[in-house]
């Protein structure tokens, strides 16, 4: 990114100037969530949407952006890695410490407890299951560390039913057995009204990732 009233670069993923006379300066992240539509929507009812400029149109890209650019070949590579460059990683640093979660295992697993930088982590697949959230996995104001376990829906036509509710109880903890939602708060139990912290991830293409975060790990089932 270059600005215009410098002429100064930024990275994009990092948002550090570079090169030109704000070389060095950091911009300060905000942190966001990459949700579905139908799921944002019931967590931000009254939000806006980003219209279009019209005099741009052809500037933008298409829906399938992400299914062409999936063939594109990449800058950089890392071989000897066990990713493919263009591997969709959610990407977490926290804790002092770096580590790639492939999209696909996390859809496939719907639920991961990991550890990370020596802390306890969850991440949990959205109700949509296609939007991901990372939780501090210690309760909030003690040392407890529970397992947590996927909330399965006894009743298929009542789980489609609430696909996109982000209230809804998607797993458990085994320690006081209270249900949690994709918000990480406990809906239901002895820890009902309590919310986990959420730690922020960004979704990206290994290559990427790994190329800004060079002591990055990457999580293994």
């Amino acid at each position: 990114m270059r600005d215009e009233e410098t002429g100064t670069f930024w990275q994009q993923i990092s948002g550090r100037a570079i090169s030109g006379p704000l070389a060095g300066a950091q911009l300060e992240p905000v942190p966001s969530d990459e949700l579905t539509f139908k799921l944002w929507r019931t967590e931000a009812p009254s939000g806006t949407v980003l219209k279009r400029a019209s005099k741009y149109a052809a500037d933008y890209e298409e829906k399938d952006w992400d299914v062409r650019m999936a063939k594109v070949r990449t800058v950089l590579d890392f071989p000897n890695t066990e990713l493919k460059s263009r591997d969709l990683v959610f990407g977490i640093t926290a804790f002092g410490a770096s580590r790639a979660y492939p999209v696909n295992r996390i859809i496939s697993s719907k639920l991961i407890q990991d550890r990370l930088g020596n802390e306890p982590v969850l991440l949990v697949l959205g109700p949509d299951e296609k939007s991901i959230r990372a939780f501090y996995a210690r309760f909030r104001g003690g040392d407890a560390v529970p397992d947590y376990y996927r909330k399965l829906g006894a009743d298929p036509s009542a789980k489609r039913s609430r696909s996109s509710d982000s209230e809804a109880a998607l797993f458990m903890d085994a320690s006081t057995g209270s249900d949690w939602n994709f918000k990480g708060c406990a809906v239901a139990g002895p820890m009902r009204g309590s919310c986990l912290k959420q730690i922020w991830g960004l979704k990206d293409y290994w290559f990427d990732w790994r190329n800004y975060h060079p002591e990055t790990t990457v999580y293994k089932q």
